[in-house]
């Protein structure tokens, strides 16, 4: 909501001295969202009058059409004054580029000495081949809109020499205020005002408060079948509109500065009023409704074209007014084309003379889901949809006719229709000492019922209160909405830090704990969080080369996607991962190491269909259980993903690329902060390189359980998802690393006794892994083996084709005593012993 402050002094005695920025912060402490205060007219500088066209020559001589104007700018003309009125009156020479002008108009003149908006001087200057004393401008020169294509020409009732500044109302300070939600009342100058005057301390002349005659038989019939969806209708008729009545500048000027464009006067006055009261109306061309207006819900295969022209087939639930014909608008989004308003200024034998003005109240749900269902969104269904005033249509209606009486020359008819279900007022039951148990202060019961009436409620009662809500007010329901209000309005920088007592026996579960282990131990070895969506699309599997019967493709289907690109959930999070890397990395980052951990979603063919939970109470249990047979299978899962140099190049030495092993070790980072113990395999699996793709295993209930896969991924996946050459990743399933584990990350231990360290270098079959290699060392070498590392693997011919040689450090340590070398040879060859016994090994250079 856009609100002018110039608007805003109408109803609240703002001090003189008040500036857009102080009333700003005054509405931010009450608790709205000011976002920005825009200056307009800031560093403009006169003069700037209005001018009458009086002759125009036309220079033909250039490639475009450029005119040479003389121009009646009254006592601000010559060269012996630089403010209006102060010149000799003589008319000024102009050269203009725009064409959408002629003799005898009015338009706007920048003489020479003048500053517009922007820092732009204008002077006398030759051009042309002519002096050009001044310039005549457009909307957009103004600081007015974006309207660029030709001059701004004024209506001809204003006398040349006029202060254009103050007649176009140019300096001004605008509000954007981001109106929430549950403060649809403020999406009006009468709801600002409200919340201004209260914030100062002043009173409010409220602009709905008018004189509303009585309805009676005589007003233009109407039929309100569906009282559900439309509670109260109001419809008002005014005739004889004076043919060629444009908007008065001050009525263009205001809609202006509100974000809103200038149509003609009739919709110009709906507008206004609804900026001004928060009811929205509708204006109908009397001539073009046949019969009584009608409000009910669309039949099946009803279409209605709206004014933006489009043809929409309407819904069973859609809120629609009627006339004889059927649908003539979408009630509370927009009116139909088949009733549109002509415009009284374009053709004084074509306009609409006749108007029938609709105030209504519709139920805000109905509104919401028409506007969504046909992605229509509106400045009245923004308005209906957040709680609109039903007291204020009548008013809204009567302001309306008023505006079209006095600027359009019509007659009201005496007629009045209000058709209205008749509803009392609501009454919420508070103790008097609920604000002060919500908010941590005492109040009191003045300060209380003070605040509550300055909303608008009526206060009764001394201990337990009674408080009435206002009309404009649907938000407030219960006790706790009240207690907000006299909180906000007392201030929330009033309320003291206090931190909570946090009840005893309670802290992280082993499942959080882990969690933050997993991301602090990976952010340690030099990766960055990434969080991603979890939605998906079938394009990304394709990419990623998965095989159609793949389990990962069984994604469970959003019944209302974000985007229809992507209306699954993740079974992976591999996909959101290589986005954000492929983003990063189009923006210039080279080096990436991405992790991230959370849930995916397995469907397990299990499920059952999901049913409706009640509000009005808590569910059984029972009820909970039978809501979960209905989800899928959610465990966690940490991944990771490199890209580019894992270690720089610098003047300690040349780096490296990130390879396979760099997600391995991800992997086995990962498990560690668990307390498991990975095994790892070559494999082949989708989306990794078929001879870089290691499978993860943990052990668990006595079997090897896959967990996940690491390594490089194959070249057509990057192809396809426009990776960087190379890239890497890692994926495991953290639930089930986590039962796998001990959950114990055991500190280190520095022993006092020296260690003793012993490499060995065996040859295998080139197909051997390293790991059963690994095992085999670990198991013969027993408890004095303190740590296992593979520093080396070589192949050449004098090991012969299809064998390879493991080195490996072991490092050897009593935890009592200082050992032996023969004690750490004895263990070596035990371990040597076991490996050449499992795995066929030979001992190198033996």
């Amino acid at each position: 909501m856009r609100a002018p402050l110039s608007w805003l002094r109408e109803y609240v005695d703002l001090p003189a001295g008040e500036t857009g920025r102080d009333v700003a912060a005054r509405l931010i402490a009450a608790g709205l969202e000011v976002e920005t205060v825009d200056q307009l007219g800031a560093g403009l500088k006169g003069p700037l009058v209005v001018g009458k066209v009086l002759a125009i020559e036309e220079l033909t001589e250039f490639k475009k059409p450029i005119r040479y104007c003389q121009v009646d700018v009254g006592r601000a003309g010559g060269t012996s004054g630089t403010e209006p009125g102060g010149g000799s009156g003589e008319p000024q020479n102009i050269v203009c580029g725009a064409v959408n002008f002629a003799v005898g108009d009015k338009v706007v003149v920048v003489l020479p000495g003048a500053v517009l908006p922007g820092g732009f001087e204008v002077g006398a200057r030759k051009t042309y081949g002519r002096m050009s004393e001044g310039m005549i401008c457009s909307a957009r020169e103004l600081g007015m809109g974006d309207d660029h294509e030709g001059i701004l020409v004024l209506p001809p009732e204003h006398e040349a020499g006029t202060d254009a500044i103050e007649l176009l109302q140019l300096v001004d300070e605008v509000l954007d205020i981001a109106v929430t939600p549950d403060r649809g009342y403020c999406l009006s100058m009468r709801g600002l005002a409200r919340e201004t005057a209260t914030a100062y301390g002043l009173p409010l002349r409220d602009p709905a408060l008018l004189d509303v005659p009585p309805p009676n038989e005589n007003g233009y019939p109407v039929q309100v079948a569906d009282r559900r969806g439309c509670d109260r209708f109001a419809a008002r008729t005014v005739t004889g509109l004076r043919p060629g009545a444009h908007s008065p500048l001050w009525l263009q000027r205001r809609l202006q500065k509100a974000g809103m464009r200038p149509v003609s006067l009739p919709v110009d006055i709906t507008n206004y009023v609804m900026l001004e009261l928060g009811q929205p109306l509708h204006a109908y061309d009397r001539a073009r409704v046949d019969g009584p207006i009608g409000v009910r819900r669309a039949a099946p295969g009803e279409q209605l074209v709206t004014l933006d022209g489009t043809a929409r087939a309407l819904d069973a639930e859609d809120l629609v007014i009627t006339d004889n014909r059927g649908p003539i608008g979408l009630a509370g989004v927009m009116g139909g084309a088949n009733t549109e308003i002509a415009d009284t200024g374009a053709d004084e034998a074509g306009g609409t003379t006749d108007v029938v003005v609709e105030a209504a109240h519709f139920d805000p749900v109905a509104i919401a889901r028409t506007a969504r269902r046909h992605k229509l969104s509106s400045e009245a269904s923004r308005r209906f949809e957040r709680g609109v005033d039903p007291h204020a249509a009548a008013a809204a209606a009567q302001r309306t006719v008023d505006l079209l009486v006095l600027l359009a020359g019509g007659t009201a008819e005496a007629g009045v229709t209000e058709v209205s279900v008749p509803s009392a007022p609501r009454t919420i039951q508070i103790p008097v000492d609920h604000p002060d148990r919500v908010a941590g202060v005492s109040y009191g019961r003045e300060t209380v019922a003070r605040r509550l009436q300055q909303v608008g409620c009526d206060v009764y009662g001394q201990d337990e209160l009674t408080v009435t809500v206002p009309s404009w007010r649907p938000d407030l329901t219960d006790p706790n909405d009240l207690a907000e209000e006299v909180i906000r309005l007392e201030g929330y920088e009033n309320l003291p830090s206090t931190l909570p007592s946090p009840p005893a026996s309670r802290g992280l579960t082993e499942r959080q704990r882990l969690h933050r282990r997993v991301g602090r131990a990976l952010a340690g070895a030099g990766y960055v969080e990434a969080l991603n969506y979890p939605f998906v699309g079938s394009a990304v599997f394709d990419q990623l080369g998965l095989a159609p019967g793949d389990p990962r493709r069984a994604t469970v289907a959003l019944a209302n996607p974000l985007s229809d690109e992507e209306p699954g959930l993740r079974t992976t999070l591999l996909p959101g991962l290589l986005t954000a890397l492929r983003r990063n990395h189009g923006r210039g980052a080279q080096d990436l190491a991405l992790f991230e951990t959370g849930l995916v979603f397995l469907r397990t063919g299990e499920e059952t269909d999901a049913v409706r939970l009640p509000v009005e109470r808590r569910p059984t249990d029972e009820e909970i259980a039978a809501q979960n047979t209905t989800l899928p299978r959610q465990p966690r899962h940490a991944a990771a993903v490199l890209a580019g140099a894992r270690e720089r190049d610098g003047w300690w030495g040349s780096g490296r690329a990130a390879g396979w092993a760099d997600a391995v070790e991800a992997a086995r980072t990962v498990a560690r902060q668990a307390g498991a113990e990975l095994v790892v395999e070559a494999a082949r699996s989708e989306p990794w390189h078929p001879g870089r793709c290691a499978a993860l295993h943990v052990e668990l209930d006595g079997a090897r359980t896959l967990a996940g896969h690491a390594g490089e991924l194959h070249p057509r996946a990057v192809k396809a998802l426009g990776l960087p050459d190379r890239t890497c990743a890692m994926e495991l399933d953290l639930d089930l690393v986590e039962r796998a584990g001990s959950g114990r990350v055991p500190a280190p231990h520095v022993s006092t006794f020296p260690v003793a360290t012993q490499d060995v270098a065996l040859v295998v079959d080139a197909g051997v892994p390293a790991a059963e290699v690994e095992a085999a060392l670990r198991a013969g070498a027993g408890e004095l083996l303190e740590s296992l590392r593979l520093f080396d693997v070589f192949t050449g011919e004098q090991l012969g084709e299809g064998r390879k040689s493991l080195a490996y450090a072991l490092r050897f340590r009593a935890k009592d005593r200082t050992l032996k070398a023969e004690e750490a040879s004895v263990a070596r060859e035990a371990a040597v012993a076991a490996a050449v016994e499992r795995t066929g090994a030979v001992l190198r250079g033996a």
